[in-house]
Parts: C-alpha cells; sequence; structure tokens
C-alpha cells in the first residue's frame, strides 16, 4: 500500500506572518500551490513540506498524497479503524479525502488529488 508524499499541514494564526518564519528557515513557497490571500500555502525546503493553513483547520495534521485513498481507507476498515471523516461513498473516482485519528488521538490525513 502507497501512502504516497508527506507533511505536517499546521494550523496558523497568520498566514504571512508563518510564511516569513518558514522563509527564514529557508523553506520557499510552492508556485501554484495557495496563495496568502487564499490563506494557505505549501512550502519545500529539500524533501520537507509544510502545509500552512489560516481559518482552514481544527488542529495539525500529519498529512499523506496516497495515489489511491478509497485503498488505504479499506485497508484500515479492514483492520478495524474507524474513520472519523470517510470518502464519501458516492464519490467513486478522482479527488477523495479522509480523516482517521492514530491511538494517541492525532489526525491523518489521507488527500488523494
Amino acid at each position: 500500500m502507497e501512502l504516497g508524499q508527506f507533511s505536517v499541514s499546521l494550523k496558523v494564526a497568520d498566514i504571512a506572518a508563518s510564511q516569513r518564519f518558514y522563509t527564514a528557515l529557508g523553506f520557499e513557497t510552492e508556485q501554484g500551490c495557495g496563495s496568502i490571500e487564499d490563506k494557505w500555502l505549501i512550502m519545500r525546503r529539500g524533501e520537507t513540506i509544510i502545509g500552512l493553513f489560516q481559518d482552514m483547520l481544527d488542529s495539525n495534521l500529519l498529512t499523506f498524497n496516497p495515489g489511491d485513498a478509497r485503498a488505504v481507507q479499506a485497508h484500515l476498515q479492514q483492520q478495524g479503524y474507524t474513520i472519523d471523516t470517510p470518502i464519501d461513498p458516492q464519490n467513486s473516482e478522482g479527488p477523495a479525502h479522509f480523516f482517521v485519528k492514530d491511538p494517541d488521538g492525532n489526525t491523518l490525513m489521507f488527500d488523494q488529488w
């Protein structure tokens, strides 16, 4: 099972201030991946990716971008895990995402583009 690209999605209070901070650490804004006006940005430094989201998330997330989120969701369900926000069963192809919590309450998002 392929989990895809991994990133951390951060709930931020001020997107511009967060962008300045991560830029000071050497991160660069990914072109075409959000904007200050949209209140979300994807930033990269080498293989490290951070998503900054203002007024969009309830908490910080561990984010995976699998090629097939439906397969990952089905696998976790077969293993007995409860999906907090499952993929709409009417959405059978194309982009999809779901949320699940690990045993310690950390939220993971599987987001297929």
